[in-house]
Order: C-alpha cells, then sequence, then structure tokens
C-alpha cells in the first residue's frame, strides 16, 4: 500500500447527525462525533480496495478540531489522505468541509487487521 491513496465521504446532516440528538451537545448542529465519523469513514475507504478480503482496518486514534457549526440539512464532506504506512499502522490527514469551508482537520490512524482473528478477540472478552 503506498501513500496518496485518498477518498471523500459525504453526508446531509439530518436529525440523527445532531448534537442534540447524539448527546454531545445541547444544540442542533452537526455533532462533532458525526463529524469524526465521517472522517474515520473516509479514511476506511481510501484503503478498503487495496486490502485482502480477509482484511479490514480499525480506527486507533483521532485528533481533530470542529472550527465552525453546520446546520442541519447542510451537506458534509470529509476527505482523508494516506499519508503514512508503517506496517499495520496507517496515518490519514483528515478535513472536513460544508458549503462555507473547512469545518474540521486532523489526523487519524487506523490498524489493518485480519477480520476474523479480531473477531474471535471480541467474543473471547
Amino acid at each position: 500500500m503506498e501513500t496518496g491513496l485518498t477518498h471523500t465521504s459525504t453526508l446531509v446532516v439530518d436529525e440523527k447527525h445532531l448534537a442534540a440528538c447524539m448527546g454531545s451537545g445541547d444544540l442542533e448542529v452537526l455533532a462533532t462525533p458525526a463529524m469524526l465519523a465521517l472522517m474515520e469513514n473516509a479514511a476506511m475507504l481510501a484503503v478498503k480496495d487495496h486490502l485482502t478480503d480477509d482484511c479490514t482496518t480499525v480506527g486507533g486514534h483521532i485528533s481533530s478540531s470542529h472550527l465552525k457549526p453546520t446546520a442541519k440539512g447542510q451537506t458534509v464532506s470529509a476527505t482523508a489522505v494516506l499519508t503514512a504506512v508503517e506496517g499495520r499502522k496507517l496515518t490519514f490527514k483528515v478535513t472536513a468541509q460544508d458549503g462555507q469551508g473547512t469545518i474540521g482537520e486532523g489526523e487519524h490512524l487506523r490498524f489493518i487487521v485480519d477480520k476474523k482473528k479480531f473477531m474471535a478477540k471480541v467474543k473471547e472478552a
């Protein structure tokens, strides 16, 4: 896998994405956890087609700013760019935008895992 892989994921902010609904705040604006999930989705999809069928990636860490509010009904896109590959550890630059510009940016780490081995650990717990 090589650096530079990228993907953009998009959503229209609806009730389930609002801070007041998710419990991360009490205003009817895009919740930070919803923005972060969209960033993670973009990173996952950026590398998905470059993995074998028995592997996937899981999130390990994300650090991001959330700079501006986004209202219900607006479209938000998150773009992930693979910036480093260290064995199973993948590092992405992530950004999120709405119609007014950048609303968040940061870095996200994902790890390549074997699906069966990973799920076996879950069942043991």
